[in-house]
């Protein structure tokens, strides 16, 4: 997209204010995750994960975060979901199983997990440690792919469109708009 995909305004505010304080409303706690040189713009109301670098990729933010409190279940959302809502949140909680290692939903047109729109559980995330350990492409999806999870189909399968690009912005603003009835 060629900048930050958190500031990216499509709600009237940054992505990751909105998700923020849509989270906020399911979420006992909710955090950023955000890397180092991020942390002088982030509004130091909001509570921070900074990455660790210890691991590549998706997995850095997500094991920052378990490495920051490992006893909790995490709810991970990625900043370029702009369709997220309120609903979908609550339906992936209202079928969360915290017996199994995450809880993530299916992406309808592949069948795979998402892990950055999944709750990542304690246990799971001891296990995506050892795989990280042993594995030659520590992706978390590969991971919940092979791990023992719950997977859900989306009520509302949009919420997982993932915008990369000026294409997708502006794909994103004109649905939206029609959403809004204008």
């Amino acid at each position: 997209m060629g900048k930050d995909k958190g500031l990216v305004n499509y709600h009237g505010t940054p992505q990751r204010e909105y998700l923020y304080f849509l989270l906020k409303k399911v979420c006992d706690s909710v955090f950023l995750s955000i890397r180092q040189e991020q942390l002088p713009e982030t509004p130091t109301s909001f509570k921070t994960v900074v990455d660790q670098d210890k691991y590549n990729g998706p997995f850095n933010g997500i094991m920052s975060a378990f490495d920051a409190h490992p006893n909790v279940g995490w709810l991970v959302i990625a900043c370029d979901l702009p369709f997220m809502d309120l609903p979908s949140l609550q339906q992936l909680i209202g079928k969360r199983n915290s017996e199994k290692s995450a809880t993530a939903f299916k992406n309808p047109d592949t069948g795979n997990p998402e892990p950055l729109c999944c709750i990542w559980e304690p246990k799971g995330l001891k296990e995506a440690l050892d795989f990280l350990k042993n594995s030659d492409y520590p992706s978390p999806k590969q991971f919940l792919m092979d791990a023992g999870i719950l997977l859900v189909q989306p009520k509302n399968k949009q919420v997982l469109f993932n915008a990369n690009s000026l294409s997708d912005y502006k794909f994103v603003k004109s649905k939206l708009k029609e959403q809004e009835g204008g």
